[in-house]
C-alpha cells in the first residue's frame, strides 16, 4: 500500500505538482494513532485535573497532577498522547513537583489532524507562559519538539530539559519517509518547498543538534542503543551540541524508554541544585 501511493505521489509530481506536494505533506504529518475519546480515556488521565487552551483556534488538552514544588511539563511524541507519561509519574511526584502533559495537534483531545513540531511547540508555548515550569521533559518527537520550542521561543523561565529517544535531523526523517514509500526526487523537492513556505526553514535547517548548540541550561539525554524507531546516532549528534547536557546510553529499552533505573537516574537530575 505504502509503495503504491509512492508511486501515485511521484507521477503527480509531474502532471499535478500541486496535489502531489499536498499528499505528500498528508501522508507525512497525520498521525493514523494515538487519538483518545473523553469517554474512554486511561485511568491516570482520569485522576489528572483537565482543561481545554487553545493556540490560532486550535484547541488542545491539559492534563494536572497536583504537588508541592514547581510544576514539570511533559511532552509525549509521534501517535502517542499523555498517558505514555504514567509509568513516569510516582518518581516525579516522588519529588513533590507538579505535573503538567499536553496532548500534541492531531493526538490524544487535541484538535486538528495535522502534526507539526512548530505547532506544537506553540502549544508549549502557551503552557510554559501561563505555568512557568522550570523543567519540560520530551520523549521522541516531543523531544524535538522541546529543542525547537526553546530555539524558536527562548523561555526564560527553563532551567532543565530532558530527551528521551528524541531524533534530531529532519533530513533523515524525511529520508525513511521516502524511502518507505519510494517517492522520487521531485516529489521530495516538492515537500521541501512546502516545508520553506510554511515554516521558513528548510530541511537541513531543522536540526535538533543546530538548535541544542546554543542551548545554555542543564540537560539529560537519554537513548537505547536498540532503538529501532530513531538512530542512536541521533541522539550522538544532539549530544555533542549540547555543552550542559550528560548523555545515558541504555541497552535495550527500544523507544518506548521506560525503565526504573532509567527513571531514578531522571529523578536525581532533577533534585540537582
Amino acid at each position: 500500500m505504502a509503495k503504491s501511493i509512492g508511486l501515485y505521489i511521484s507521477f503527480l509530481s509531474y502532471v499535478w505538482p500541486k496535489k502531489a506536494t499536498q499528499l505528500a505533506y498528508r501522508f507525512f504529518s497525520e498521525p493514523r494513532e494515538g487519538r483518545l475519546h473523553p469517554d474512554d480515556l486511561p485511568e491516570i488521565l482520569k485522576k489528572a485535573n483537565r482543561e481545554t487552551l487553545a493556540v490560532n483556534y486550535e484547541y488542545f488538552e491539559v492534563y494536572h497532577w497536583s504537588g508541592t514544588k514547581e510544576p514539570l511539563l511533559l511532552i509525549h511524541g509521534w501517535e502517542s498522547n499523555s498517558s505514555r507519561w504514567e509509568p513516569l509519574l510516582p518518581y516525579l511526584q516522588q519529588n513533590g513537583n507538579a505535573i503538567i502533559a499536553l496532548d500534541g495537534p492531531a493526538h490524544g483531545l487535541s484538535s486538528g489532524k495535522e502534526f507539526s513540531v512548530p505547532k506544537f511547540a506553540s502549544f508549549v508555548n502557551k503552557v510554559v507562559e501561563q505555568y512557568q515550569p522550570k523543567t519540560i521533559i520530551g520523549h521522541s518527537i516531543g523531544g524535538a519538539t522541546c529543542l525547537y520550542f526553546h530555539h524558536r521561543y527562548q523561555p526564560k523561565n527553563i532551567v532543565k530539559m530532558v530527551l528521551l529517544g528524541a531524533p534530531s535531523d529532519l533530513e533523515i526523517l524525511i529520508d525513511n519517509y521516502a524511502k518507505i514509500l519510494g517517492l522520487n526526487s521531485k516529489a521530495v523537492q516538492l515537500l521541501e518547498k512546502y516545508f520553506v513556505q510554511k515554516f521558513k526553514m528548510n530541511f537541513s535547517e531543522f536540526s535538533g543538534k543546530t538548535f541544542a548548540s546554543s542551548i545554555e541550561l542543564e540537560g539529560f539525554i537519554s537513548h537505547d542503543k536498540f532503538d529501532d524507531v530513531v538512530l542512536f546516532e541521533e541522539a550522538v549528534k544532539i549530544s555533542s551540541a549540547w555543552k550542559k547536557a550528560v548523555f545515558v546510553e541504555t541497552n535495550g529499552l527500544g523507544h518506548s524508554m521506560h525503565d526504573h533505573d532509567l527513571y531514578l537516574k531522571i529523578q536525581r537530575f532533577l533534585l540537582t541544585s
